[in-house]
């Protein structure tokens, strides 16, 4: 009787393992990978405070370090005020445009109303010397013909011909002919000088109209000074927000929620740029098994998993399969085996699967990277 129950009792358990054999794989070589999350400063300073310790379960954007911001507060207010007086500069320069255009216009047509009221001028003045110059010949003349007839006089006085009277009247007649000549000599004078200074405002004006038509010139010069100066409040603009950006970099947040793991900055450290001081081990972790590549056959994404992990003997965890890696461990190593040198010999590859834990982080049963597990997938 004894016999026939162990012979039922090895039945029940080689066809237990017969049935698990063919439609389970599992291995020893898996392990509890994470994404760890390692924090770094962006900007180098003296750390003012350290908001956590080693251990310590975390929320999404809680600080975890306070860097000194003094020297970053005083660099962005420094960039502003530079800021400050570049949108000054810029907002004047380009009132100058404005002014030097509407100036320019009215300079212009001022400087070319200038230049025809100097050449009617000009003409006036040339008129008036032709005229002077006529009067001239005529006054000759006149002098001429007056200085004759009181020589003619005096002779016919001396023969008795004539009165004195009708002599003084003739002696009269040149003196005032004579006098008329000199005006009208000295009358072509002035005009000739007048015309000398109508000319020279005429070459005034002028230079004056070219000046003004120049102002196309000045307008653009100021214009490049106005493009310049909106480049300068750009480049400040930018260098502010970047000011902006370090001093807002001298907090820093847990981007995820997790635990810390080797924290290595004290108050009072002074940290450089990309420096790790800390890490955080997210709550949601995931299983790294390496089978053998005689175990996927039948292996799909999705399939069940019971991961029983070392250091809780007491709980299995419920996973799925998420990946297969195209390739086995050994061929992404950094040394990895070169097949074709030297005697082969054939050696079973494994090949690392995903398995991601279908249960929520469980605080009784806190999983870390590099604990040891054996995942058990239901392949049929």
């Amino acid at each position: 009787m004894a016999v026939v129950v162990l012979a039922a009792l090895l039945l029940a358990v080689g066809g237990t393992w017969w049935y698990r054999a063919l439609g389970y794989v599992s291995t020893d070589d898996a392990f509890i990978e994470a994404d760890v999350v390692t924090i770094s400063p962006k900007v180098a300073s003296l750390v003012a405070r350290v908001a956590v310790n080693d251990n310590q379960t975390v929320r999404a954007g809680q600080l975890l370090v306070q860097l000194d911001p003094r020297d970053f507060e005083v660099k962005l207010a420094q960039v502003r005020a530079n800021l400050a007086a570049a949108e000054a500069q810029q907002r004047a320069a380009t009132i100058n445009v404005g002014v030097i255009g509407t100036t320019a216009d009215a300079g212009v047509d001022q400087a070319a109303a200038g230049v025809q009221m100097a050449r009617r001028q000009v003409d006036g003045a040339r008129s008036r010397l032709e005229q002077s110059r006529a009067q001239v010949s005529a006054s000759q003349a006149q002098a001429t013909l007056a200085s004759a007839d009181a020589r003619r006089y005096e002779a016919l006085l001396q023969d008795g011909a004539v009165s004195r009277q009708q002599r003084d009247d003739a002696v009269t007649a040149s003196q005032t002919a004579a006098a008329n000549l000199d005006a009208a000599r000295k009358a072509q004078q002035a005009a000739s000088q007048s015309l000398r200074q109508a000319e020279a405002q005429l070459r005034q004006a002028g230079a004056r109209l070219a000046g003004a038509k120049a102002a196309p010139q000045q307008i653009a010069y100021s214009r490049a000074q106005a493009q310049q100066a909106a480049g300068q409040v750009a480049q400040l603009q930018a260098a502010v927000r970047q000011a902006e950006l370090d001093l807002s970099y001298t907090k820093l947040y847990a981007p995820v929620a997790g635990r810390i793991t080797r924290k290595s900055v004290q108050a009072g450290n002074y940290v450089q740029v990309s420096q790790a001081l800390l890490s955080i081990v997210p709550q949601q972790v995931y299983v790294v098994a390496n089978f053998k590549e005689t175990q996927l056959a039948h292996m799909r994404p999705g399939q069940p998993v019971a991961v029983e992990v070392d250091a809780y003997p007491d709980k299995t965890f419920r996973g799925h399969v998420d990946s297969i890696q195209a390739g086995s461990g050994a061929a992404f190593s950094l040394l990895p085996p070169e097949n074709a040198t030297g005697n082969y010999v054939k050696v079973v590859q494994r090949v690392p699967v995903k398995i991601l834990i279908d249960e929520p982080p469980d605080p009784a049963h806190v999983l870390g990277p590099g604990m040891s597990v054996v995942p058990t997938v239901k392949v049929r």
